[in-house]
């Protein structure tokens, strides 16, 4: 229903509107409520402020029209006013249009302009508030997507004409754990506002670089993250991106912990490049654009695997294979939990380093010299994963597969 106020001290006015728009009032297409000045205007407006339409005339004692179209274009959300004015008075009517008026009439009021006019504003009134309610839906949008995937990749999600396919759909991707050690237990210590500050930083910090590298934030767990490259936009180059993305979040999340009152743990990351099904799971208005597969629960037993190793950044060699230069380190061949299989795993190093080095040459002893394998591992002992393997030696296993189940 649309809802218009004739602001007119023409005694007969309102009878000849009524009669009028008779079908329309009848129907309950129209409601149309009637001021005699624009004081008494602004009273019914207070009462009604869902108004349409106002058909204001200038002349008119106490507050005329001029002065209350003023005042509606202070509202913040004025209804579409249409000026009636005596024929000839074209320099008041001049000052309306300035003042925000959408259109005009002139007395004697021709009914068929009138009911053009009319026609004419409410139409105008329903697309901008079409226009509006699309435009209120895009920034919701907007930024619902800015939390899961980069800036530029959520407007083109968010715009009118989307050119990224959401539905689920399989896709090679590489993924990434990350995880924050002991992290449940220091919530236990912290106060909600000290707790709040730390995890907005860190989680502030880690999305940054994610976005920077073109990933997508697929959940965000506590301090936990699943992170995506390769969907929903194809990147050819998904796995150097998640590399270097992996990299760098280690770098931050080493810098942010160092910098901290409280003891926050490492973050623990895993990798690993294969096939997934993506897409938005979600329910109704619920957005979840998630991965499933083999390969996302890899990628998560990479990163529990990191407690044990004693490493904190563990990428699967089927991922490394896909970056031109990578350099690392071989890790063994592991058995992870919920797998009959093992996977090669590697941990990125720079080859030239002289413990890496030291290390690549005691672990290429393992299962050919375990005895002197030993030795060179217990030279390393500033080193976690050589003291891992050392550790197994002694216990009597041999060979590099390592058994995490």
């Amino acid at each position: 229903m649309n809802r218009i106020l004739v602001v007119d001290d023409e005694p007969d006015l309102e009878a000849l509107l009524r009669q009028k728009f008779r079908r329309e009032l009848r129907e309950g297409r129209f409601a149309m409520l009637f001021a005699r000045d624009g004081m008494e205007a602004l009273e019914v407006m207070a009462r009604n402020p869902d108004l349409d339409l106002v058909l204001a005339d200038i002349n008119m004692p106490r507050m005329d029209g001029l002065t209350l179209l003023g005042a509606l274009q202070g509202m913040a959300d004025p209804p579409a006013t249409v000026i009636i004015s005596a024929y000839g008075d074209m320099a008041n009517i001049r000052t309306a249009m300035n003042r925000g008026a959408f259109d005009f009439l002139t007395k004697p009021i021709d009914f068929a302009d009138l009911d053009a006019t009319v026609a004419k504003t409410l139409r105008h009134i329903a697309e901008r508030r079409e226009n509006q309610a699309r435009r209120l839906e895009a920034e919701r949008a907007r930024a619902a997507l800015a939390r899961y995937f980069s800036p530029n990749l959520a407007a083109q999600l968010a715009g009118p004409e989307p050119r990224l396919d959401l539905g689920g759909q399989r896709r090679e991707v590489s993924a990434i754990f990350t995880d924050v050690a002991g992290f449940t237990a220091l919530v236990e210590t912290l106060e909600p506002a000290e707790l709040a500050g730390l995890l907005n930083g860190y989680l502030g910090g880690m999305t940054d670089i994610v976005f920077a590298h073109g990933g997508t934030v697929a959940k965000v767990m506590g301090d936990g993250l699943l992170l995506l490259f390769g969907a929903p936009d194809a990147q050819a180059d998904h796995a150097a991106r998640a590399l270097a993305c992996a990299l760098s979040l280690d770098a931050f999340a080493e810098r942010f912990r160092m910098g901290r009152e409280v003891a926050l743990g490492v973050t623990r990351i895993g990798l690993h490049s294969g096939p997934a099904l993506v897409g938005d799971f979600g329910a109704g208005q619920h957005f979840d654009y998630t991965a499933y597969g083999d390969s996302i629960n890899i990628a998560a037993r990479l990163e529990a695997a990191n407690k044990v190793m004693g490493t904190r950044l563990l990428v699967s060699a089927a991922a490394a294979a896909q970056v031109a230069g990578f350099q690392g380190r071989p890790v063994g061949d592991l058995l992870l939990r919920g797998r009959s299989e093992p996977i090669s795993v590697v941990e990125p190093r720079a080859g030239g380093e002289a413990d890496a080095q030291a290390y690549g040459a005691a672990f290429a002893l393992i299962g050919q010299d375990d005895a002197a394998a030993l030795l060179a591992l217990e030279r390393l002992e500033g080193d976690p994963l050589a003291r891992f393997h050392a550790r197994r030696l002694r216990a009597g296993a041999s060979g590099r597969l390592v058994d995490l189940r």
